[in-house]
This record gives structure tokens, sequence and C-alpha cells, in this order.
């Protein structure tokens, strides 16, 4: 006969077991072209994480899914046995570019959605930041940004709860820092004007290695404001952009820097520049196919994860002076677009073909119809909004399938480029002139739910927003306000 003993460790061997039970079904995205068989493993950070027959594991942002597949994943998460394991804690972090997703999207929600009435609370500011338009990484408490002070570039801590500094470690010789960092644990990444790359130490700014585009790969820029990349993390890599043609990515070993392969570029069209971009890597999936996508200097283009070899590349969108915007991935579709009046804007299809990927244009639309300068697009459901125009950032709603204009392009409440993000339903539109406005993430119509004016103007109000435990933190040179989001 068992004893009582026995019998309990049985009974939570079968809790854990039922707490961990895969639900499998065919998942969608909201434009029905992406389609994956898979077992459900959960929900975090905004991620639905699902497990291919072969053991692939894909994430994929909870918002891109279609309407029932995001109930089913939000209901699989609530019902879940939590008898054995409390339940995993959604990120509330911003832990680099463009938040957990790299694709602008907060998961917090209960937030003041109305400022007309209630306009968000500056809770602390603070001086010490440098110079530069970076944005700030947020995680584990800590805030991290790079910029230029006492005659260097540098990476630099502060605590969350009220902006103190905490170390600052050199980086290099830019007069000023564009690129975002990215935090992956106790690792800090970042990359400096002119290239120089380090991995630190996240509790003590300790540097653990570093590498120079330049020297190490024969990287370049298409133009000269200097390399502004937030570096990907992807497992045990860490994924960047030197822009060589020897080089144009490359993949390190995330704790040492020791190189894992080099993408080669081939000589491509003849629109936009030779080199880098102003963009950041994104992944993306097709089929079995994981490949990073990147804007550079000629255009959009895709290499293999799994060795850096060259797949596909859309010089459409490339104009010659800086194609900016992190492109958005959905499913197996890839929208772009790039400013400075000869870029555009553009929806791509990819297509495997044995062991490559093919690309299909879906649509184009021209600078003058639709295009973004340098604030980013981020999509919600079945659409996608940003800034259009050059230096204008007027307010638009697209639907990503067929490149339908639903509203806009909209005056706006501020004036000048638009950085955007999305949380809790709502767009933070922060414009170049130092306005903040709230409006409402629907393809409905326009609509304005407040605004407020930025604490400090120290120029052109570039960098993007940054929302963390229901608080909104908006860099400004060596400025940084922190304001209340929660009603």
């Amino acid at each position: 006969m068992m004893s009582h003993r026995t019998i309990s460790g049985v009974v939570l061997l079968l809790a854990c077991l039922v707490s961990s039970v895969v639900v499998a079904r065919t998942w969608i995205d909201t434009t029905g072209t992406f389609k994956v068989e898979a077992d459900l493993l959960g929900l975090e950070d905004g991620l639905v994480r699902l497990k291919k027959e072969d053991g692939t594991v894909l994430s994929v942002p909870l918002a891109r899914l279609r309407s029932t597949d995001r109930k089913f994943a939000l209901q699989a998460e609530q019902t879940t046995t939590v008898a054995v394991a409390a339940p995993k804690r959604v990120s509330r972090d911003w832990p680099q570019w463009r938040g957990p997703a790299r694709d602008g999207v907060s998961p917090v929600t209960g937030l003041n959605n109305d400022w007309s009435t209630s306009s968000p609370r500056l809770l602390w500011s603070v001086k010490g930041m440098g110079n530069g338009y970076a944005s700030v990484a947020i995680s584990n408490g800590r805030i991290y940004t790079l910029g230029k002070h006492d005659g260097q570039e540098h990476l630099s801590a502060f605590l969350q709860e009220d902006g103190s500094h905490v170390w600052s470690t050199p980086v290099g010789s830019g007069d000023h820092s564009n690129g975002t960092p990215t935090v992956d644990g106790n690792l800090v990444y970042a990359v400096g004007l002119k290239g120089d790359l380090v991995c630190v130490d996240a509790e003590a700014g300790k540097l653990v290695w570093k590498k120079n585009y330049g020297k190490d790969f024969g990287g370049r820029m298409m133009s000269g404001w200097g390399f502004s990349e937030s570096p990907l993390v992807d497992g045990d890599r860490l994924i960047c952009t030197p822009g060589s043609n020897q080089a144009m990515m490359a993949a390190l070993d995330k704790k040492t820097g020791t190189v894992v392969w080099k993408s080669p570029f081939p000589k491509g069209g003849g629109r936009g520049n030779d080199g880098a971009g102003y963009s950041s890597i994104v992944i993306s999936q097709v089929g079995a196919i994981k490949q990073y996508v990147q804007l550079v200097g000629r255009g959009v283009i895709g290499v293999a994860a799994k060795d850096g070899s060259f797949l596909w590349g859309y010089d459409r969108i490339a104009n010659g002076t800086a194609n900016v915007p992190t492109p958005v991935i959905s499913g197996d579709l890839v929208f772009c677009s790039s400013g400075y009046g000869d870029g555009g804007s553009a929806l791509l299809r990819m297509k495997v073909q044995g062991e490559k990927l093919g690309t299909e244009e879906v649509y184009y639309r021209s600078a003058s119809e639709l295009q973004n300068h340098h604030g980013g697009m981020v999509q919600v459901g079945d659409y996608i909004y940003f800034g259009h125009g050059h230096n204008r950032g007027l307010p638009i709603c697209v639907h990503l399938a067929t490149g339908k204009v639903m509203w806009g392009p909209v005056r706006g409440a501020g004036s000048g480029s638009a950085a955007v993000a999305f949380a809790d339903g709502h767009l933070y539109f922060r414009y170049e002139n130092g306005l903040m406005a709230l409006i409402e993430a629907t393809p409905d119509e326009y609509r304005l739910k407040g605004t407020f004016t930025i604490a400090s103007r120290n120029g052109k109000s570039w960098p993007h927003p940054a929302i963390a435990d229901g608080k909104l933190y908006l860099r400004d040179q060596d400025e940084l306000h922190c304001y209340a989001l929660t009603r």
C-alpha cells in the first residue's frame, strides 16, 4: 500500500504533467497568409510560444494572430493548472529597441487612455544621459542608454525607480549616440556611432568583450551619420550589421564575441548606397526557414539564420540618403518603408523555394503616397500605423494586406517626424517638436485622445518612446523623463 506521502507525490506529479500539456492546432495570423500546425507552449512577454512537430519553437507576437487564436491562447493561459508553480509574470520591461518583440508594442494594460482630462503625471526627470538620440532599454529595475559625456561615448545604467546613476562604461569616440542598448539577462550590448560593439556586465558595467565594425569586419555606413543599430540577441548568438560586402550581417557568440558566421552581400541593384542602413534586425520564420530581415543601404534583405547565407534582396524602397525604419514582420509578410522623398513603402510576401526563399511584391506605394521617415511603424491586428511623409509625421492607418488607406494622412497634433509606440489599444506619437499625442488604434477613424508637452526641449525630439511597468520614458539628449501612465 502506498503511504500518504507517496500518494501526495503522485498527485503532485500528475498536476505537474497537466500544467505542461501543450495544445495542438493550426495557428493563423491576421492576414491569413501565415499558417502553422503547432502545439501551444505558453504565453510570455506578449509572445505566444509554439512548438512544431519537428521540435522548432516559434515566438509569435500575440497581436499578430487572428482574433480566434488570440482568444484561445489567452484562455489557455488563464486555465492552465497552477497548483505546482506560480504563473509566469508577463514582462513589464522594455529590454531592447522597440520593446520585447522589437515591434514597438508593449503588453502592459490598465493604462490611462484619455489624456484630455488627465495627462500623464511627471514622476521624475534626471540629467546624465549624454549627447545623443538613442532611446532607452529597461530591464530588471535598471535603465540603459548610450550617450556622449566626458569626451567619449558611454553606455550607462540608471535605477528605474528614480533615475539615479549606477555606472558608465566608455564605448567609443563618437560625438553622439543613436543606437539603443540590448539587454539579455546579465549582459548588455550596444553599438557606438563609429561601430564600436560592446558587451558589458549589466550589474557592474565591466567590459566583457569588444569589436569594431570597421576594423574587424570592414564595415561601413551608407551615409555619414554613423552606426545607429541596436544588436539582436537570438539564443546564444548576437546578430549585428557591420555593413561590408564581406559581412553585411554577422553572428557572434554572445558571451565571447567569437565570430560564428559572416554574411557576404552580393552586388545589388542600383538604388540606395553600399553599407549598413540605420535600421535594426528582426526575425522572420517562413515554413522551416528562419531568417534575419534588415533594411540596409541597398534596400531590404533577408539572410539565413543558420549560416548567414544571402536569401533575397529588394531595393525599390531604397533611397540614397538614409534607409531608417525597422521592417515589420507578419507571418510570411514583410512591410518596409523609407523616407527622403525617393523611398516609399512596400509589402513583400516570402515564398519557400526548396531551401531558399523568394519574394513577391504584393504592392508598392510611392513616397508621395506612403512613406515613413524614421519614427517607425506599428502593426496592430490587420493594420499598420505610422507617421507618413518625410519630416512630417502625419498619422495614417493602412490595411496591411492590401495597402488601402483606412484614414489619414492627418495633420495631427504636433509637427515634424513622429516616433511611434503602442500599448493598451493606443498609439503613442512623439513629435519632433516635443509634443506627445495619444491616438486610439482603430481603423474606423482618427481619434486623438489628448496631448502633453514633454518637460524639456533640447533640440529635435527624436528618441523613440519606451513603455515599461506602466510608465512612459522619454529621452531628450542629456535628460530623461519618466511619466506615470496608469489611471
